[in-house]
């Protein structure tokens, strides 16, 4: 188990308890009310610090190494899933997975970046960071899902799209700005979560749909903190600052309604309890897309664009 810096409270805890349970075997003795008191101990302390979060400390708990990613959230809700490889063009992007899936009996569409769960896998899978032929895969798979008439799922967690020279070669910003073209007219529903980073066009270029929720512990903005940090004051260090002034977190996201829902997380994150989280996003993704799969498909379509243009805040000069 992994402790962040602000959790060292409950890393002291579980370490006395892990003692305690060390020498209650050794021993041969029983500590069951000392163990049960400790574990109330736990969950209390939790509680508290989870209580009010900074923004700062929901970016730290968005980028756990614990924490679920959108392979494991597709192995817990979907079943008979059949990933489908490659862009057609150059190569397979392993940034990107995705492919055909059944939601509770609904066939649908899933696709979502992968960070990867170790040092190796991260490598493969290049922190979540796609290349543009990433981008024309989930295109090539959501044209593919509007063609057999199946809803679009998607699962955004990422720190940006690649930004190396050769993905700038090979059309980075094209690829984005076609998947936003092409989102906004797809004709089959489209539900987009936020499972960990939302950063800039590298979340969006998944990002447009008919719901757009967020987890709890998640942020979503156009730049990271750290960023953010280095262009207005030339340093990481001002970090914390950054996050707080940009706004990021989930509460926020939906009081300038630029996402429609927040999920909750069970308390201490989703990498506490991850099954107890994939069960609380199937019932909320079951539930949306029998709810939008009601509406006439134009409707569907004029509600998204209308949705997306009224984001932001502007003034008309005359």
């Amino acid at each position: 188990m992994q402790f962040l810096d602000f959790e060292k409270p409950l890393e002291e805890l579980y370490h006395q308890l892990d003692k305690l349970k060390e020498t209650a075997e050794k021993n041969q003795l029983d500590v069951s009310a000392t163990i049960s008191e400790l574990e109330n101990s736990i969950e209390t302390t939790r509680a508290k610090i989870y209580e009010n979060l900074t923004p700062w400390q929901r970016v730290q708990l968005s980028r756990h190494p614990e924490r679920p990613y959108t392979l494991f959230y597709i192995d817990q809700i979907f079943t008979e899933f059949t990933e489908l490889y490659g862009d057609r063009q150059v190569k397979d992007d392993k940034a990107m997975v995705g492919g055909m899936a059944k939601l509770d009996g609904m066939p649908v569409m899933v696709l979502g970046q992968q960070k990867g769960t170790n040092t190796k896998m991260r490598q493969l899978r290049n922190f979540g960071m796609a290349n543009p032929e990433g981008y024309r895969k989930a295109l090539r798979l959501m044209k593919m899902a509007e063609k057999f008439n199946h809803p679009i799922i998607t699962f955004i967690d990422t720190p940006g799209a690649f930004p190396g020279l050769e993905a700038e070669e090979r059309g980075q910003g094209e690829a984005i700005a076609r998947n936003l073209f092409e989102m906004t007219n797809l004709k089959v529903p489209v539900i987009c979560v936020i499972i960990g980073e939302g950063a800039s066009g590298g979340a969006l270029g998944i990002g447009i749909g008919d719901k757009v929720a967020m987890l709890e512990n998640t942020w979503y903005t156009v730049i990271s903190p750290e960023n953010c940090s280095t262009i207005l004051w030339r340093s990481w260090d001002f970090k914390v600052k950054a996050a707080e002034q940009l706004k990021l977190t989930s509460e926020d996201m939906l009081g300038f309604n630029l996402v429609d829902d927040v999920i909750k997380e069970p308390v201490g994150g989703a990498q506490t309890k991850p099954e107890e989280m994939a069960v609380i996003l199937k019932e909320y993704l079951i539930q949306s897309v029998r709810e939008l799969t009601k509406i006439d498909a134009e409707k569907r379509i004029d509600d998204r664009i209308e949705k997306f243009s009224k984001m932001g805040f502007y003034e008309e000069s005359k």
